[in-house]
């Protein structure tokens, strides 16, 4: 046995090494986690790198879409909803916005769908609409850009409406015209030959 001071008692060694572990904080961990047959990080390194090789000289990464091509926007400041603006100009999402903006896109556009309008009473409508729009935007206070899209004069925009349809009526007879006389100076052999050929 040992003296009063150099006493060793392996019971209280055992204790402290117990609490010792039990220890947040300690030096030594608890439980050493078992990573026997995982793999390491060089491992995974490695498995990547020979997976992108592959598929390289598979041509996985032949003809992408841009490349070659500079990256677009680097001139310009980081913008957070960066994304959310290149998915509505891929998609060609319309009706988001302030309405100061939509309503502007639509000016540039009304004319072209004021022609597909079937009558009179359906172009009066959509201009009578647009203008409402316009209208209701510039009375709202809720910020944003302000609308500076002009509003319509109906009747003038009927009386143009008018003109343009008379234009491309003309414009369709003139090119039935032509074909019909095209087709009366064609041989039966000829006529024979394009109606096949449709």
């Amino acid at each position: 046995m040992w003296g009063k001071k150099g006493r060793s008692d392996t019971r209280v060694n055992v204790a402290r090494y117990q609490v010792d572990r039990m220890t947040p904080g300690s030096d030594e961990p608890e439980h050493e986690p078992d990573t026997a047959g995982q793999p390491t990080m060089d491992h995974r390194a490695q498995y990547v790198e020979m997976a992108i090789q592959q598929a390289i000289r598979r041509g996985d990464f032949d003809n992408l879409p841009g490349t070659g091509k500079p990256l677009k926007n680097l001139q310009q400041a980081y913008d957070p909803d960066w994304w959310i603006r290149q998915k509505i100009e891929r998609e060609k999402i319309t009706g988001l916005g302030p309405p100061a903006l939509t309503l502007r896109t639509e000016n540039a556009g009304l004319e072209a769908r004021l022609d597909t309008a079937p009558s009179e009473a359906a172009v009066r409508e959509l201009l009578e609409d647009f203008n409402g729009r316009v209208v209701e935007a510039r009375r709202q206070l809720r910020g944003g850009p302000p609308v500076v899209t002009p509003i319509r004069d109906v009747d003038e925009e009927i009386r143009k409406w008018r003109a343009r349809r008379a234009a491309r009526r003309q414009t369709a007879e003139q090119a039935q015209e032509r074909e019909s006389a095209a087709r009366a100076a064609m041989t039966w052999r000829e006529r024979r030959r394009a109606k096949r050929d449709r």
